[in-house]
């Protein structure tokens, strides 16, 4: 999936992961996801599905790298997926 595909997707993940309460729109246009009302419950949610959907682990709270906008994520999904690729093609094949 091309970064811009994979950012759209997050987004709608981040949306979702809310129940709806912080709109697809609002997540593209960037800042902090927990200034957007993302909660703690909605990043567990928003873990769950990455792992589901996207088959890797995403960490927020990492030394030294904070994950807290779609950015963020997008370029940690990215390395994730760079990191464990056997993880993703088992998913795929």
């Amino acid at each position: 999936m091309d970064e811009a595909k994979l950012r759209q997707r997050v987004a709608e993940l981040v949306s979702a992961a809310t129940g709806g309460d912080v709109p697809v729109e609002q997540v593209l246009g960037g800042g902090s996801l927990v200034a957007m009302g993302v909660d703690s419950l909605g990043l567990l949610r928003l873990v769950d599905a990455i792992e589901s959907e996207l088959g890797v682990e995403v960490e927020f709270d990492v030394p030294g790298r904070r994950i807290d906008t779609v950015d963020n994520l997008v370029l940690a999904i990215g390395d994730a997926q760079r990191a464990e690729p056997a993880t993703e093609v088992a998913a795929t094949g």
